[in-house]
């Protein structure tokens, strides 16, 4: 593997931890406000297993980045969205993620849901998953931005997880996502978290119309590699 370190500057380096450290401090605050909140009570212990599953693993991941492709992450940073309609697809998604984080802590107020501890565990386990494929899918593709956009240098990943399906990354998103509410100990809110697998379709659609126009050698990759999302489906 080249040594992209050389690619940022110190200063760039140092900007860029300082943007992680910030970021990252904020995700179990963030969860706990919306989480913990609405639950009324921080007797809650499927909130510090959850955010345990998410931090612990994504702590080794800052890490093995910023070591070997720093310049992955600076483009993870981005949350911009240049495409209009990519701009009310985030929109829509955020909703349905806070949505999905929300109904559980009312859930555990009100006590709608009486979910085993174990099913709990299988729930945690199925998204540690989920993020272990989007691990793979980001150390295949240094292109992988949060937002929709082609860079100059850019070209098309056609091998590992991409020789399967065009959009890995989204299988990934849709097994870590999906089962959040019921590692929280909430049936109900899989009601928002269910909607995640139409709205990431209207992405997919979008995005491609883009990587299409401006990617060269993606048409190609289209034909080369049928499905987008589910292999031998669509």
């Amino acid at each position: 593997m080249t040594d992209k370190k050389s690619e940022l500057t110190q200063q760039e380096m140092k900007s860029l931890i300082k943007k992680i450290i910030i970021r990252f401090s904020l995700v179990p605050i963030v969860l706990g406000l919306f989480i913990l909140v609405p639950a009324g009570t921080i007797n809650y212990w499927q909130v510090y297993v959850y955010i345990a599953v998410l931090v612990v693993p994504m702590i080794f991941v800052l890490f093995y980045f910023l070591q070997n492709d720093p310049i992955f992450l600076e483009r993870r940073t981005r949350a911009k969205e240049k495409e209009k309609v990519q701009i009310i697809i985030q929109i829509v998604f955020t909703f349905i993620l806070l949505s999905g984080f929300v109904i559980p802590g009312f859930d555990k107020r009100f006590g709608w849901s009486d979910i085993p501890i174990y099913i709990v565990i299988v729930a945690d386990i199925v998204i540690l998953f989920g993020y272990l494929i989007i691990f793979f899918v980001f150390k295949q593709n240094s292109y992988a931005s949060r937002v929709v956009e082609v860079e100059k240098s850019q070209k098309v990943i056609s091998t590992g997880l991409y020789g399967f399906v065009r959009h890995p990354m989204y299988i990934g998103v849709i097994i870590m996502f999906i089962p959040t509410p019921v590692a929280l100990g909430s049936y109900w809110g899989l009601i928002p978290m269910v909607t995640i697998p139409l709205a990431i379709v209207f992405r997919i659609l979008n995005e491609e119309k883009v990587l299409c126009k401006d990617l060269p050698g993606y048409k190609e990759y289209c034909q080369k590699t049928r499905y987008r999302l589910i292999p031998f489906i669509w």
